[in-house]
């Protein structure tokens, strides 16, 4: 502890020093412009421009619309200094900030995922993409010295922007980089999982942040927000109980939220929210950027750049993933996630040799792409960056590994003359926790957490393969196939890929973890048993009856190393991460407290597997 003290005491003068030096800089090189720019329908969306005071050349814009504010308003400075984004003013961009329509100091109504419009016929027919396009307008034209190009960019909500930018149609935009974009709040983004609520964070961020409550009128001050009190996040969840009584909280204020609870079905109030519907001949170069543990939005990614390849072959487009957690590759550090270390600075290798340059070639022409390949994904376990002519892979072959008796996992299937299954008691009670310890916030070090908590409950079936004599290494979409029976009418199964480490591993070399015998979550899903035929027509179960429940994960790219175990887990709650399941054919989102029910799961042998993108 001496020693760390006797560091940080050396060298944070030189941390603040550094710093100081850039805010000097850019407050010396950039000027501040705060604009109302007026869109085709008469609404004005207030915009921050940072412009550099340099006249010898003539300057890209680089634009990030947000819900999230683009304070500081006034005279004081964004502090661009403090993060990457100090590249871009090296560089000499001009940085744009928006409020988007309906938030902070822009005029107009907010949608939380305002819907796609590819059939606008007057002005009064706008989405984020006309707004897009209108700003990008008003901008080469009223700003001073810029040269014609420009760029969107955006992190998560922001990325959702990015993507409508490129749908905007505008011939200014040049390149545009959709990061951990928000792209199907149904399937997978922070909202739900395959139909699952994912309550603690719609919750949080809808009500308890309050992203959702109306901004009727520009305003710099945040709207109302829920105070959420206590310090467990289990216990809280668990005491308020059914979803009806989440919604009281709200009031009648959050429509988003009130949506949700009158859509509990995949429908066209949802398909109308899919981004992806609208991606085509996309003309913008592409930048897919997401994390591979990203809790937040690890499904858009990988699955805009896959509608990308599918719906617009002919936009350039390109994918990195690298081992991040939400937004972790605009960070300073990007060594390491929880106890799992990567063991090299992946934020600042991905900003300077991906990002910052395929900018500066299409908005300054500057430089070459010959280094950056069409998919650039960083593999965990062997930590290393691998890139790929295409993504998924041509060369993965998907191997079933099959669930078997005595905890047995194995890529050879057994045969046995009679069914067997194992057995647990799914308790909506006692549902398992997603993380060990007790906190509040949900965090995002759960995406690669130690899962020997969950392999201890007795309402959580582990199998396991014999030591790895070789590397296996995954890369691609993960399926799970299970076949089940359940004592009443419906279920969630929670299904989860784990590295189990050697027993003589060391210790985390910084937070002292023990990680010999260590449980890497690699990848872990649900799915609500009612969709197993259709997102749309949800099916009860015959209690009694062995039943197929088939879906597939978010892409993996990982290696299990030689020495290491594979490990599946399989559960039926994953709370309070995931909404509990009454386990009878109810209407969850009206549920009361007394449909929740206690039920027995069967986990078939030999017929239920996880179906491996196995990477020659």
């Amino acid at each position: 502890m001496k020693k760390l003290y006797f560091l940080i005491v050396l060298f944070f003068p030189f941390f603040t020093l550094a710093q100081n030096a850039d805010s000097t800089w850019f407050v010396n090189n950039y000027v501040k412009k705060e604009v109302s720019i007026p869109v085709r329908d008469g609404v004005k969306l207030f915009t921050s421009i940072y412009q550099p005071k340099d006249q010898s050349e003539k300057h890209p814009i680089l634009i990030t619309r947000t819900p999230y504010s683009c304070a500081p308003y006034g005279k004081d400075y964004r502090q661009y200094w403090r993060s990457f984004m100090m590249k871009y003013c090296r560089e000499g961009y001009v940085l744009v900030t928006q409020d988007i329509r309906g938030r902070w100091m822009s005029e107009g109504k907010f949608e939380v995922v305002r819907p796609f419009n590819p059939d606008k016929k007057t002005n009064k027919d706008i989405d984020e993409a006309s707004d897009t396009y209108d700003t990008i307008d008003w901008l080469v034209k009223n700003v001073e010295n810029n040269n014609g190009n420009v760029g969107v960019t955006g992190i998560s909500f922001p990325g959702f922007f990015a993507t409508e930018a490129a749908l905007s149609g505008h011939p200014a935009l040049k390149a545009v980089s959709p990061q951990a974009p928000v792209t199907d709040r149904f399937f997978g983004d922070d909202d739900h999982h395959n139909g699952v609520l994912f309550l603690m964070d719609a919750f949080d961020f809808h009500v308890g942040y309050g992203f959702s409550q109306p901004h009727p009128h520009p305003s710099t001050l945040p709207a109302k927000t829920f105070n959420i009190p206590g310090n467990d996040n289990y216990a809280y969840y668990l005491k308020m109980g059914a979803l009806p009584n989440f919604t009281k909280v709200t009031g009648d204020s959050l429509e988003f939220w009130d949506n949700m609870m009158k859509h509990p079905n995949l429908d066209a109030w949802w398909k109308a929210r899919d981004t992806r519907s609208g991606i085509k001949n996309v003309k913008p170069a592409m930048l897919v950027v997401g994390g591979l543990f990203d809790a937040e939005d690890g499904y858009g990614a990988w699955n805009t750049y896959k509608a990308l390849v599918k719906q617009s072959p002919a936009t350039n487009s390109k994918l990195v993933i690298g081992p991040w957690y939400h937004g972790q590759w605009a960070s300073k550090d990007g060594t390491h996630l929880g106890n799992i270390m990567f063991y090299n600075n992946t934020a600042d290798w991905y900003q300077n040799n991906i990002e910052i340059p395929w900018f500066n070639y299409y908005l300054k022409g500057k430089g070459s792409l010959d280094s950056i390949s069409k998919a650039s994904v960083f593999f965990s376990g062997e930590n290393k960056w691998r890139k790929f002519k295409e993504w998924p892979s041509a060369d993965i072959t998907p191997t079933p590994i099959y669930l078997e008796k005595d905890g047995k996992l194995s890529f050879s299937k057994v045969a046995n003359t009679k069914p067997s299954f194992d057995t647990y008691i799914s308790d909506p009670a006692k549902p398992v926790p997603y993380a060990d310890q007790v906190h509040f916030n949900r965090t995002r070090e759960y995406m690669t957490d130690d899962q020997r908590f969950a392999a201890r409950r007795t309402d959580v079936l582990v199998f396991e393969t014999d030591t790895l004599t070789q590397d296996v290494t995954l890369g691609g979409p993960l399926v799970a196939d299970l076949m089940v029976s359940i004592s009443k009418t419906d279920a969630d199964f929670v299904v989860k890929l784990i590295d189990v480490l050697p027993e003589g591993a060391p210790r985390n070399p910084v937070t002292r973890y023990p990680m010999g015998g260590y449980q890497m979550l690699v990848r872990g899903d649900i799915m609500r048993g009612r969709y197993r035929n259709s997102f749309s027509n949800p099916e009860a179960f015959v209690p009694g009856k062995p039943t197929q429940v088939k879906f597939t994960m978010p892409d993996v790219a990982h290696t299990f190393k030689k020495g290491h175990r594979i490990m599946v887990q399989v559960q039926s709650s994953w709370f309070p991460l995931a909404d509990r399941n009454p386990q009878q054919f109810v209407d969850i989102y009206h549920a009361k407290d007394s449909d929740f029910v206690k039920e027995t799961i069967n986990i078939y042998h030999d017929q239920s597997k996880l179906i491996l993108p196995v990477l020659k």
